[in-house]
This record gives structure tokens, sequence and C-alpha cells, in this order.
């Protein structure tokens, strides 16, 4: 696969950009600690990936800060932990505040110079246009959950995305989707036809963190473990074909 055969890169946002592991740790663990439970931050993250894809199927026209409420309001349950509507409240507000990645704003400002760069992420609008604050470009087409309707691995999510890059003269040939989560992007990605680059921001880490573990097995048609390395890769692609 050439990097440069395509003509977009279409990004999940939130564990691919945007650090949301440290976003919800850093919303959860001060609330666990505060009512004296020793649970430690892979299982704090393993728990939330077990809950949240059910929270978004049940509620697939709610925007994201009311499914991480509803997100919040389990784990306090399974944890019997009390938790208020305000606290919930808080939690689904949290996520204008999760930091990006050191890589990203660097990486995307890079790659805006040789692609299209289209959002497809599973959150609200308001959500999303704080969070982009931090990711230091303008994006050609953002398309969220709450545009959509449903929330990724959905199909439909990958069918809108398809559509809106052919209105912008890009054919499903030169769409490389690129992102952290097998389950809610590459897997979808893949059965929708379309390339895919896992941003394995994981990597060297024991367990899968936030994120719902797939399941079947996908192989993504490359790997890298963050944004710096696909644009490493990127770079020395071009030098060879300029050296030519």
């Amino acid at each position: 696969m050439k990097l440069s055969d395509f003509a977009a890169l279409t990004f999940d946002c939130y564990g691919t950009l945007i650090n949301w592991e440290q976003g919800l740790l850093d919303a959860l663990r001060p609330w666990v600690a505060s009512h004296g439970l020793t649970i430690s931050d892979d299982e704090i993250l393993e728990t939330f990936a077990a809950i949240e894809p059910g929270h978004q199927a049940q509620m697939p026209d709610k925007p994201y800060p009311q499914v991480l409420q509803s997100v919040y309001l389990e784990l306090a349950a399974r944890w019997e932990i009390p938790a208020t509507d305000n606290d919930a409240l808080a939690f689904g507000g949290s996520i204008g505040r999760w930091p990006a990645f050191a890589d990203t704003a660097s990486s995307l400002q890079y790659l805006k110079q040789h692609y299209k760069l289209v959002i497809l992420s599973n959150v609200d609008r308001a959500s999303f246009a704080e969070s982009n604050k931090a990711l230091g470009v303008s994006f050609d087409k953002i398309i969220t959950a709450q545009d959509v309707g449903s929330y990724k691995p959905d199909p439909r999510n990958f069918e809108v995305l398809i559509k809106a890059l052919a209105e912008m003269g890009v054919t499903k040939s030169g769409i490389l989707h690129t992102a952290q989560s097998l389950f809610h992007d590459i897997v979808p990605a893949k059965a929708a036809g379309l390339a895919t680059v896992w941003v394995n921001r994981r990597r060297g880490k024991a367990g899968s963190g936030a994120t719902a573990m797939p399941g079947e097995s996908v192989s993504p048609d490359l790997e890298v473990a963050s944004l710096a390395e696909l644009v490493k890769l990127h770079r020395a692609e071009i030098e060879a074909s300029d050296s030519k």
C-alpha cells in the first residue's frame, strides 16, 4: 500500500487524536479514590470499555455527553459508589477537557498539506468543537454520531462517510481510514471496503484499555504506534519517490 495513492485521510478522534484514556482517568480516578476504593487504571478503563458500547447501541439518537452520563451511573452501581445526576452531568461534560496526544497537531498540520482531512467521530457536534481547538487544523469535513443518528461500529456511519467523500470528489479507493479502535473503526471500515491504518496507541501496554475488543479478527492495511510514525512513513515514501 502506498500512502501517496490516497486523497483523503478519515479519522476517528477520541483515542486517535485525543487521548481519551487520559481524559477518562482524569475524570474517574479521583472519584473512585475519594470513596476509598483501590481500582487500577487498567480496571477503570476496561470496565468502561465493557459498558460503553451497550449504552451507545441503546441510545443511538442521544448526544455523547448523555451516553457518558448513563455509563457513569452504571459504573457507580457496579462499584457501589454514590453518584448524583449532577456528578454524571459533570462527567458527560468533561469531553472538551480531554487532552490531545502530543503528536496530534503537528502531524495533522503536515498531513493537511497532502490530503483532505475528515473526522468520523462517536461524539456530538458541541463536544467536538471544544476538542477541535486542540487539534491545530481545519478539517475538510466533520461527521459526528449526532449527524448520523448512530454510533460506530454501525455500518451507517461509514455509509454516510463514503457518500460525503464522494460529494467532495473522492472515491472509496481514495479514502484511508485512520483510527485507534479495532472495534469501532477498523472492523466496520474494512467491511465497508475502505483501506485502514490502525493507530495502535496502546502498543507495548497490557490489556485493551478503554476500547472494546472486536468480536472477530481483522487485519488493518497498516499499523503504526502514533500519527508521528505515519508522518515519518509518508515522508520516507515521498523522499524515495523524489530520489528516483
